[in-house]
């Protein structure tokens, strides 16, 4: 039997995954990728008696795959809170799902652990750009305001490593990064023994510099959209940039166009203070998708540009 572990390569992707295999699923098979790349499970070749584990990844995205699966009688447990649509039955199908604005995947294979592994888990919504879950959850765990700084840090970098068009764009490849977290129960732990904070510091903070010469496409008091270049930095600066423009306005809606050849890749935040409609908004344009309180479009084409705005700004402009 192999035992295949499928996850979102940003911070709760790979934290949830990193908090299964720690309390005990041992992986055979790993697939992953960059931020954008969901349709994760056609590549999992499972056979009869083999077990997957997935984190992260839209259901409703990943639905054809998942059906070959569960018909060739391999076993799935799904971890998500993105949109799922109607949900497969089957003996060996088990789902925690839940799309609560204010949810990430790690939390839920925390709450299926019983509370173990907390400090992942406030790690993963520190990169999920979840503050206010990250703090609460922390909470229980005694920290000083340095350590919390420490959680808060390497989660917004592993998410800042997730994005870019192909795994070229990133520094670390999301599955060598989960190597690495291997028998690491404690995140300071990795943290003092791995590089990977300070290989990341300082070309975040170089990406995020660039990124403030963004242009402005519209702008209001309740939504701001912004075009970045076709280049590696902006793309992988897309969700940091996007989330520090809702911490700095937690009253307004934020679009972020990174430019493509011939098109966009879009990333959409809703306001802080209500987070929702990003998901439908997103859903409405073909590759669009993701959760109340963050989503995204993975091509927009030029041609619908103007169509995306208009509807951006009637969903929030009001």
């Amino acid at each position: 039997m192999t035992v295949w572990f499928v996850f979102n390569g940003d911070a709760d992707g790979v934290c949830a995954a990193h908090q299964l295999r720690l309390a005990g699923a041992r992986p055979g098979r790993v697939v992953t990728g960059v931020k954008r790349d969901v349709q994760l499970l056609e590549r999992v070749s499972a056979v009869p008696g083999d077990e997957v584990f997935v984190a992260d990844i839209s259901l409703d995205a990943n639905r054809a795959a998942l059906e070959r699966l569960l018909a060739a009688g391999v076993r799935v447990t799904w971890f998500d809170h993105h949109y799922a649509g109607v949900l497969p039955h089957g003996e060996g199908f088990v789902a925690r799902i839940d799309t609560a604005a204010e949810l990430c995947s790690s939390l839920l294979v925390e709450r299926q652990l019983g509370g173990r592994y907390r400090a992942w888990t406030v790690t993963a919504a520190f990169g999920d750009n979840l503050a206010s879950v990250a703090l609460a959850l922390a909470g229980s765990l005694d920290l000083s305001a340095g350590q919390l700084e420490q959680l808060r840090e390497l989660g917004v970098l592993m998410n800042y490593n997730a994005y870019g068009e192909t795994l070229a764009d990133l520094h670390v490849d999301p599955a060598l990064l989960f190597a690495r977290l291997a028998g690491c129960e404690d995140p300071f732990a990795f943290i003092e023994a791995d590089p990977f904070v300070i290989e990341l510091r300082a070309s975040m903070a170089s990406d995020l510099g660039l990124a403030r010469s963004a242009t402005t496409l519209t702008e209001s008091a309740h939504a701001a959209a912004f075009e970045l270049p076709d280049t590696p930095w902006a793309r992988r600066v897309q969700g940091v940039f996007a989330n520090q423009l809702a911490s700095a306005h937690p009253q307004r809606a934020h679009a972020l166009l990174v430019a493509k050849p011939d098109g966009y890749v879009v990333s959409v935040r809703a306001p802080q203070d209500k987070l929702q409609g990003a998901d439908t908004l997103c859903r409405a344009f073909l590759t669009g998708g993701g959760r109340a309180g963050a989503a995204g479009i993975n091509h927009l084409p030029i041609a619908d540009t103007r169509r995306f705005l208009e509807a951006f700004r009637k969903a929030y402009d009001f």
